[in-house]
Parts: C-alpha cells; structure tokens; sequence
C-alpha cells in the first residue's frame, strides 16, 4: 500500500455495489446505494491526547467495518477505489 493514513485516519476498501436484488432483478447504476461496508486495508498512528500521548484505534488491518452513508473521503489509489476517514466515522466492527 502506498498510502499511509495520519492520526486517527483509516483507509477503507468499499464493498461493491448490489447490482442485483435478492429476487433476482437488476439495479440501475445510477439507483445502486453506496455500499455502507469495506475492509480496513490501513490505519494511522492514533490522535493525540492533550497531553502528548497516542490514544490508540479500535479498528485493525483486515477488520470488516460498517460506517456511515457519507462518511469518509473518496480517494484512488493504484486505480483502486478508497474512502479515507476518522475512526470516529466508524460505527462497528462486523464478527
């Protein structure tokens, strides 16, 4: 990976879109929602604390996570679509 996220930035690979519905008809391109799910592929040092020290992030590398419909930023690396976002615009961590 050539981006590394700062403080408490995560790098999260989006799940695909649904192209089809579970009975079996197809989506539109411009009615598929953004997918609200993707993996952790990076994840920053942590933000600092008042007094200097590094508060650690819930997420790790390979989690699967679940955040909000316009959480994050949109951004291409190698190609590849990324959202680049705070750990505080996670809200779980699939198991």
């Amino acid at each position: 990976m050539s981006l590394k996220p700062l403080g408490d930035r995560v790098l999260v690979k989006p799940d695909e879109a649904e192209h089809k519905t579970k009975s079996g008809l197809y989506i539109a391109s411009n009615a598929q929602e953004k997918p609200q799910r993707g993996e952790v592929v990076a994840v920053g040092a942590g933000k600092l604390s008042d007094s200097g020290d590094r508060l650690p992030i819930d997420v790790h590398v390979g989690d699967t996570v679940i955040y909000g419909k316009f959480g994050g930023n949109e951004v291409k690396v190698n190609g590849e679509d990324y959202l680049l976002m705070r750990a505080d615009d996670i809200y779980a961590i699939e198991e």
